[in-house]
């Protein structure tokens, strides 16, 4: 026997069901777990139904129950049934943790008075039987003659059944006697309130069960057996198959959960325009794009939570792997191919304010099939398709969205709540063009050609990266870094994000799982300044403007938060979307960022740095103001704000979600917050307050003091342990003391020896409050290859550059993380301080002679 036995809306209710946050899978015993047979004492399940509850009860956000009208001592005997799954007896009456309803005296007598009618009424009928049990008596008349059993089931009706106090139940072939209040249906909402349960499954053949049906609603099934009247609204025939369909419910939910077909992040492609993003997999299925801007919520969340969760899928019909998959030197489209077959993917960016668009143009001789799933609010919102003769309209969405796909048959098919788009198409006459167009209804044909429009698009970046002034070391990857960078800004904001994604996990399967689609000061300022280092600077001067714009929202600099939305606002509160499983099963998925409430005192030095940079290339430029007065204003309202809190301890670099700590990295931007503003007021002709030199020192003599430990021989993370820290590096990295001084040497060596791990390095080992592990970061292995040359260790260097060069993926990007065991990148993708960590290694390795 297969699933495929199973009802078809039966088998497309479980594969909804499987995907909610948290399941209660219930069943009753007799008659679904184990088949009805004639001594109720080898009533046994089938093996495959305990394998598949035990199987579920194993899983994340998942309990198993079984709810009988047995004794619960004789079916924890009988069943045979692991500890995980939650056995209920008496009907619901009897749980593990004892009873519901506590029995008094009264009841206890109650319960001898009518066990002893019943055993008499059994004595005089033969066939019939008695079973006790702590809280009622049951009747059963299975293995009785017809006759008899009718006659003693109507003796106990009469006799026994009607007296005060005692809670009659009939079934099949059976009646039972309670001197408590029983009920399955109770028992069952008992259950879903413990395990907060967002959806309920409950297997029942008897009419007992009815009342566990009766409480079922919204996503919950209920699946009947057999014959009979019923509130369930599904049906099946046996026992083998409440097996089948356990089984196919628990592969189901597994798969889910565990996000088996997940593409390795390190092949994620990212497609860009000026104010979006998205990410392809390998095989070119749209698996991440969010609307309206690229911090809103996903159209297409397949990277998050499969094909349920939204995407927009393009492959020969014969299925095979592609041969490739490349950007087109120089720009943001991305190019994937399969013999005979090739689909051209990009972002067009010459489109309305509050719209996103996509294009994907399809060409070759093979036959092909689109899907075409768009999922709005991650999933959340139930949208609908409507054909159109130029595409599609997709229905029931806060924004309108089309897909204009002239002379493209569309198959449109529902699972129940969500409807999907199937079509098969023939690019042998030509190029077949689907138009995503996000926030307008407009299906009409652009009035551009689309290759007119491509080649547009591509000279928008190609353009741009032509002018790039790039290291000449593996020149190649440096560009896709830079155009990476680039397409990571929001330029009509002015704005850059950390990262296109979120919620891609730290450690596969952990909680560490966090939203970077926001514009972190830190992050974007360096961005920004490795940008104007290969000689772009617009996009520190958009930024700077943004920033700007900000401190005018907050009461004073040294109250700006760490991060901000793209444009400029404060964050919602950081929220889980429980409907999505998670990225290979990492769960939770997150989105805002607590951190937007943590005190980061580092985040002033990055900008002052960045206005520095912007100023010596305006000068190197031969401007006229290498240093704006809006620029120098900017930078006395950081040093104001490091003035005001550089003495207080806080969550550092790393937003560490625990105490806050006087942290080393912290006080080094502090003082280079007021070291690069003496030098820029020095070099521009500018005004220092009297106290800004005594503050550069000051800050300077605690952290010699402070940060160093002797145990160790190393600058240490903090003032007030022994841990170490690869941001500490940056003791050295900025000057605050001499690459020659002995401490720096001895850091540099502990670092290595502590955090090192192969080609990657970790960012600390300490305990920081939360659970599970995470991956080395590829910043701090480009920090430590700047270490090791101001050291003098170059081989070092050379050697652990070329490690990072080999974590990117197939297309040049980088994630956030790496897995140095796996082999895996983790973190989100692709992350804008890996790109900027590999610019800075290549131009130093380029510079300085080996």
């Amino acid at each position: 026997m297969t699933a495929l036995e199973l009802p078809l809306e039966l088998r497309r209710a479980l594969v909804g069901v499987a995907r909610t946050p948290r399941l209660l899978v219930a069943s009753d015993y007799d008659g679904t777990m184990a088949p009805i047979v004639s001594d109720p004492q080898k009533a046994f399940p089938h093996p495959e139904s305990v394998s598949a509850m035990r199987g579920l009860a194993s899983l994340a956000g998942t309990n198993a129950a079984v709810i009988s009208g047995r004794a619960l001592r004789d079916l924890a005997i009988l069943s045979r049934l692991p500890s995980e799954v939650q056995l209920v007896g008496s009907h619901g009456s009897e749980f593990d943790a004892g009873f519901i309803n506590a029995i008094d005296e009264d009841a206890k007598k109650l319960l001898t008075l009518i066990t002893g009618e019943l055993q008499a009424i059994a004595d005089a009928h033969p066939g019939v039987s008695v079973e006790t049990k702590p809280a009622s008596v049951a009747l059963h008349v299975r293995n009785a003659e017809t006759a008899a059993g009718d006659e003693a089931l109507a003796a106990v009706r009469s006799g026994a059944a009607a007296r005060d106090g005692v809670q009659v139940t009939e079934g099949k072939s059976v009646i039972e006697l309670a001197v408590i209040v029983t009920d399955k249906g109770v028992a069952l909402d008992i259950l879903r309130h413990q395990e907060a349960a967002t959806a309920a499954v409950f297997f029942g053949d008897d009419v007992t069960d009815e009342k566990a049906f009766g409480r079922l609603h919204g996503p919950d099934i209920g699946v009947k057996i057999g014959p009979g009247d019923t509130l369930a609204e599904f049906r099946i025939d046996s026992t083998e198959q409440v097996a089948l369909a356990l089984a196919f419910l628990l592969e189901e939910r597994r798969q889910w959960l565990s996000g088996a077909d997940a593409p390795r992040i390190e092949r994620l492609t990212m497609l860009a325009s000026p104010n979006a993003v998205a990410l392809l997999t390998p095989d070119a299925d749209v698996t991440w794009l969010c609307h309206p801007e690229p911090d809103s919520a996903a159209v297409f969340a397949h990277l998050l939570g499969g094909d349920q969760a939204g995407h927009f899928s393009v492959g020969p019909t014969r299925a095979s792997l592609p041969l490739s998959q490349q950007y087109v030197d120089g720009t943001m489209t991305v190019q994937t191919k399969w013999a005979s077959l090739q689909v051209t993917d990009y972002l067009p960016h010459d489109i309305g304010q509050g719209q996103t668009a996509l294009t994907r143009v399809i060409t070759g001789k093979a036959t092909a099939v689109v899907t075409f799933a768009p999922r709005p609010e991650f999933g959340k919102a139930w949208a609908s398709l409507e054909p159109d003769a130029d595409g599609l309209r997709v229905l029931g969405t806060a924004d309108p969205m089309v897909l204009r796909s002239p002379g493209v048959t569309w198959n449109i098919v529902s699972d129940g709540s969500q409807q999907t788009a199937h079509a098969e198409i023939d690019p042998s006459d030509g190029p077949i063009v689907l138009e995503l167009r996000l926030g307008t209804d407009d299906l009409t044909e652009h009035p551009w050609e689309e290759v007119e429009r491509r080649r547009a698009s591509e000279a928008y970046w190609k353009d741009w990266a032509d002018g790039l002034d790039l290291p000449p070391l593996k020149r190649d990857l440096m560009k896709r870094s830079a155009l990476t960078l680039r397409g990571l800004v929001h330029a009509e904001s002015g704005s850059i994000m950390a990262a296109a994604t979120t919620s891609l996990p730290e450690d596969i399967g952990g909680v560490r799982n966090w939203d970077y689609r926001y514009c972190w000061l830190r992050d974007a300022a360096l961005t920004a300044a490795a940008l104007v280092d290969v000689g772009s600077t617009a996009e520190a001067e958009n930024y700077l403007s943004w920033i700007h714009g900000v401190l005018e929202s907050v009461s004073g600099p040294e109250r700006l938060h760490p991060l901000y939305t793209i444009w400029g606002l404060g964050l919602p509160p950081e929220a889980v979307i429980d409907e999505l499983p998670g990225y290979a099963g990492s769960r939770p998925v997150r989105v805002g960022n607590a951190a937007n409430q943590q005190v980061q005192l580092d985040v002033f030095g990055p900008i002052v740095e960045l206005v520095s940079a912007l100023a010596h290339a305006r000068k190197a430029a031969g401007s006229d103001h290498g240093l704006s007065d809006d620029d120098w204003e900017l930078v006395r309202a950081m040093v104001e704000a490091v003035e005001r809190r550089w003495f207080e301890p806080d969550h550092g670099i790393w937003e560490i979600r625990d105490n806050p700590r006087h942290h080393v990295y912290s006080k080094v931007m502090g003082w280079i917050t007021v070291d690069r503003a003496i030098r820029l007021a020095e070099t521009f002709g500018r005004t220092t307050e009297p106290g800004w030199a005594s503050l550069r020192e000051t800050i300077r003599e605690e952290v010699l003091a402070n940060g160093w430990n002797e145990e160790v021989q190393s600058f240490t993370a903090a003032y007030d342990g022994t841990d170490l820290d690869a941001a500490t590096l940056f003791i050295g990295l900025s000057g605050l003391i001499e690459p020659t001084d002995p401490r720096f040497a001895a850091t540099v060596t502990a670092t290595e020896a502590e955090l090192r791990s192969g080609s990657t390095v970790y960012r600390y080992r300490h305990d920081d409050g939360l659970p599970g592990g995470e991956g080395g970061f590829h910043l701090c292995a480009a920090w430590l290859v700047e270490a090791y040359l101001l050291v003098g260790q170059r081989a070092e260097a050379e050697a652990l550059f070329a490690q990072l060069v080999s974590a990117a993926g197939p297309t040049g990007l980088l994630s956030e993380e790496y897995d140095p065991i796996a082999e895996r990148s983790l973190g989100n993708h692709p992350q804008a301080y890996s790109h900027l960590g590999l610019l800075r290694c290549a131009r130093l390795l380029s510079s300085q002679p080996a």
